[in-house]
């Protein structure tokens, strides 16, 4: 056996990850093992197994408490217990990837602009029908070309933008702003995390909290969020039981509000009445302007 094949399953003076001074069985620094040998196949479904096992039983026990207790693994997260739970924002994106792919499989009509195809009704409608609906496609021209003339004041781009996307068939006009829509409005949604943080911190100026614990807690609202919603969708038809989740979701959140950061109900409720407001108002604009800028950039 060679001298570099017994280095490989001695403990090293020195973290061959980060190359800091170790002592033990970890790098303090990096947290590396120090005993480190290529694993046989036994040993690496060994590691596989328990790390499987060990994420299994985190996911698990971050639902349960994200889907029945309120506020309640934030404010563990807020005490120092982090380890047993999923990341926050591995939670957030997990379920908001869910909840976009399962949206967008749904085949649910999100925006339709423009649009109506001439039926053989309306080939033979009368002449005043027919007067009626050329009327209504030029007064949409008109507004299209205002509309591209304002957008050229503020930048040109636009402007050439707006040309390119209206001079498209009505059928390739929907399906861009479909595309559009999913690939922004996830990452315009996301980044509204801060936002939502921000609104709490400003709800609750002189509790002592940090913003860091507002953001925590936008990031596990919101993955509650996705996944009321995502069960919603795949609730077809099972009208008690959509009835039950948006109970369930209108409840959660000034719930988990009162848990994490405490108050009484009725300033509460006052404060999450005024988040929600915000909240959605700012989501339909970004996500409006994230969409707009898509379709004409």
């Amino acid at each position: 056996m060679t001298a570099h094949a017994l280095d490989t399953h001695q403990h090293a003076a020195f973290c061959k990850n980060c190359d800091a001074a170790i002592a033990g069985n970890y790098c303090h620094q990096c947290g590396q093992a120090t005993h480190l040998h290529v694993p046989s196949a036994r040993e690496f479904l060994h590691e596989f197994i328990a790390h499987y096992v060990a994420l299994e039983g985190k996911l698990w026990r971050s639902l349960k408490l994200l889907l029945f207790k309120p506020g309640f693994l934030s404010r563990e997260y807020i005490e120092g217990r982090r380890v047993r739970y999923i990341e926050p924002l591995r939670l957030y994106l997990t379920f908001s990837i869910i909840f976009f792919a399962l949206f967008k499989m749904s085949g649910v009509e999100i925006i339709n602009i423009g649009g109506r195809s001439e039926s053989p009704a309306v080939v033979s409608a009368p002449a005043a029908e027919k007067a009626k609906r050329a009327e209504e496609a030029e007064d949409a021209k008109g507004i299209q070309r205002n509309l591209q003339h304002m957008l050229g004041r503020v930048n040109p781009r636009l402007e050439q933008g707006a040309e390119r996307f209206f001079a498209l068939s009505p059928k390739e006009r929907n399906d861009t702003a479909k595309r559009v829509f999913f690939s922004y409005t996830p990452y315009a949604i996301f980044l509204m995390m801060p936002v939502f943080a921000l609104y709490l911190k400003l709800l609750y100026l002189g509790s002592g909290r940090r913003y860091g614990e507002h953001f925590l807690f936008a990031l596990h609202s919101n993955a509650f969020a996705f996944l009321m919603l995502s069960l919603f969708m795949l609730a077809d038809g099972w009208n008690f039981v959509r009835v039950v989740l948006l109970a369930w979701l209108v409840f959660y959140l000034p719930t988990a509000m009162r848990r994490v950061f405490g108050g009484g109900r009725i300033v509460t409720a006052l404060r999450w009445m005024v988040l929600m407001v915000l909240h959605l108002v700012t989501l339909v604009t970004v996500v409006f302007l994230a969409v707009a800028l898509g379709l004409l950039i």
